[in-house]
């Protein structure tokens, strides 16, 4: 199944707030500034949906890429972060607090940080990147909508993206799988998650020699909270800056 079918009925799933916003005007990244930011994303709305590929996290499921998060990069390549300090939440406490139980669990097990706890990540991820989306803003919530709704809406929407991008998955249907000794082209790397995407190409970072991160790029119709997440590729034509040409290693998961 090709990812942007897959992302046409993503947002169909149920969800505590919604937008009111429609789907079908332009995406962000548009030529004009746009009158309601409410409803299209900006001035970010090159979006990226981030994945870690780290061997020693305990608990780490050996069969999946985790989360990072979900960046929101402008239009020019540049970026904001920390936008607004006084939205400081605890996430694991408004998930469990407003009922979003399932997106919690979910997070315990592919939302993980391998220089601190789930919950450290989970925080600065929302202050660093969630705060500067427009879409999120609190005012662009329904009346009466309760405090941090917007942060569970980002934690859904994270969760709900990333189901949609089996990086593991699409690696091993082109006989790309975790070793200690086998090493990868980059260009088979790169062709196994393009055939996997339905033609987009991300962009893959490397440590060491060995994938390490993955980043998926969207543009987005709509809001954050349940709008259409449009594939695009990564600005990066090569597909990598940090990864050799050859002799990639993907190592296997020891935590």
């Amino acid at each position: 199944m090709s990812l942007s079918f897959i992302l046409l009925s993503l947002f169909g799933l149920s969800r505590a707030t919604s937008s009111g916003c429609s789907t079908s005007g332009p995406a962000s990244c548009p030529t004009v500034t746009p009158s309601d930011t409410c409803c299209t994303e900006y001035p970010g709305g090159l979006l990226l949906q981030t994945q870690f590929w780290d061997t020693n996290v305990p608990g780490s499921p050996a069969d999946s890429w985790t989360i990072h998060g979900l960046w929101n990069d402008s239009c020019d390549g540049t970026y904001l972060n920390n936008c607004d300090a006084s939205r400081k939440y605890d996430i694991s406490k408004l998930l469990s607090d407003q009922g979003a139980t399932s997106t919690l669990d979910y997070m315990r097990q592919y939302w993980l940080n391998a220089d601190g706890t789930k919950e450290e990540l989970w925080n600065y991820e929302w202050l660093t990147h969630g705060t500067c989306f427009s879409t999120l803003e609190p005012s662009c919530l329904p009346p009466g909508s309760v405090e941090g709704a917007e942060a569970v809406a980002y934690c859904q929407t994270i969760v709900n993206l990333f189901q949609t991008l089996p990086t593991y998955t699409w690696l091993v249907n082109a006989g790309i799988t975790p070793s200690t000794s086998q090493t990868y082209a980059m260009s088979d790397i790169l062709s196994a998650l393009q055939t996997g995407s339905g033609g987009y190409t991300p962009d893959v970072g490397c440590s060491n020699g060995g994938l390490s991160t993955i980043s998926w790029y969207f543009n987005l119709k709509g809001s954050a909270i349940d709008g259409t997440f449009v594939p695009i590729n990564s600005p990066n034509e090569s597909g990598s800056s940090s990864c050799p040409s050859g002799g990639v290693q993907y190592l296997p998961k020891s935590g």
